[in-house]
């Protein structure tokens, strides 16, 4: 499996991903259950706020299509996303 390092930028409806948090907090957690999604969490960049996710899949392919059922995706909060492969040489996911 490869690892990659996947940024959420949300767009500016907060009232609205408050609505759908507890549904996305769950799709994360079931990810999480199947060693999937390695670590997640919020991030901001002064008006900016997003998520940072460590996600192990087969390809990026492959997780653009998990994270497009995201309930924040499905849901169009997400305005921007990045899949990155990184290459972890030292931590707990280096191989």
């Amino acid at each position: 499996m490869t690892t990659y390092a996947v940024t959420y930028v949300y767009d500016a409806r907060s009232a609205e991903r408050d609505t759908h948090r507890p549904a996305h907090r769950g799709f994360l957690a079931g990810l999480y259950a199947a060693g999937v999604l390695l670590a997640s969490g919020p991030v901001a960049d002064g008006d900016m706020q997003g998520a940072l996710l460590i996600i192990e899949a087969g390809s990026a392919e492959k997780v653009a299509a998990i994270l497009d059922t995201d309930p924040f995706a499905v849901n169009d909060l997400v305005a921007d996303r990045a899949i990155t492969e990184w290459a972890v040489v030292f931590g707990p996911w280096s191989s």
